[in-house]
């Protein structure tokens, strides 16, 4: 069995997000995603419009998805890929370079990213937008969250 792993925040979930984890999983028989807690993303400076639960819950109600771990800190990429017997780790290719210490434990790649889209991006888009639109995106947001709930 060939188990992936890969790394994330994944706040406002995008077609990006969608199409690195598909193509991690296509890579092997298994696909663990890190999802970077609250407390972790207050320590690289990163304010999510959802809870670590919340991204956590939508992460792992893709197909692609078979597992779903808190990620709380830089260290534990190595010693996760030591607990599951990782054999690819994967990330996005704006991440080139940076992974390259983890060779020594499994094969790393670097997956292009989805042209013209990135939740920093959205959120640049988003803070340009009035607070009466921002709360009907939220809700249009919460919707999503309120069917992924109705799904298990």
């Amino acid at each position: 069995m060939k188990t992936i792993i890969t790394y994330g925040t994944f706040d406002l979930l995008h077609i990006g997000h969608i199409n690195m984890l598909e193509r991690l999983r296509a890579l092997g028989d298994r696909l663990i995603v890190g999802v970077s807690t609250d407390e972790f993303n207050a320590v690289k400076d990163k304010n999510s419009l959802y809870s670590y639960a919340d991204r956590a819950k939508i992460v792992g109600a893709l197909r692609c998805v078979d597992e779903v771990i808190p990620e709380n800190d830089w260290q534990q990429k190595r010693k996760d890929i030591e607990k599951y017997s990782v054999d690819i780790f994967g990330i996005g290719a704006d991440w080139q370079g940076k992974f390259d210490d983890l060779m020594s434990h499994c094969e790393v790649v670097y997956l292009p990213r989805t042209p013209s889209i990135s939740t920093t991006n959205l959120k640049k888009v988003l803070s340009k937008i009035d607070d009466t639109s921002i709360k009907k995106i939220k809700q249009g947001l919460d919707g999503v969250l309120e069917i992924v709930k109705a799904l298990e």
